[in-house]
């Protein structure tokens, strides 16, 4: 009986990392899907192709992403 109470605290906390894990596989499949990733991505691209300079702020980012779609619409669902 001794091992059955030592085995049991362990389950939870596996199903709680599980479950921290599936939905952060969740969020990261819709941040990639509706594009909300795409900052991080340019961060990324950033300093790997431009180290030394000062990458645009998130607002300057959004504005000038949004600017360019306007400019070169393609297809897309919105």
């Amino acid at each position: 009986m001794a091992a059955e109470s030592g085995a049991g605290p362990a389950r939870p906390a596996g199903l709680v990392a599980a479950a921290v894990s599936v939905w952060g596989k969740v969020v990261w499949y819709f941040e990639g899907m509706l594009g909300a990733d795409a900052y991080r991505k340019y961060l990324e691209h950033h300093e790997r192709t431009h180290p030394g300079h000062a990458p645009l702020t998130e607002r300057q980012f959004w504005r000038e992403k949004m600017d360019w779609e306007d400019k070169n619409p393609q297809g897309r669902c919105c």
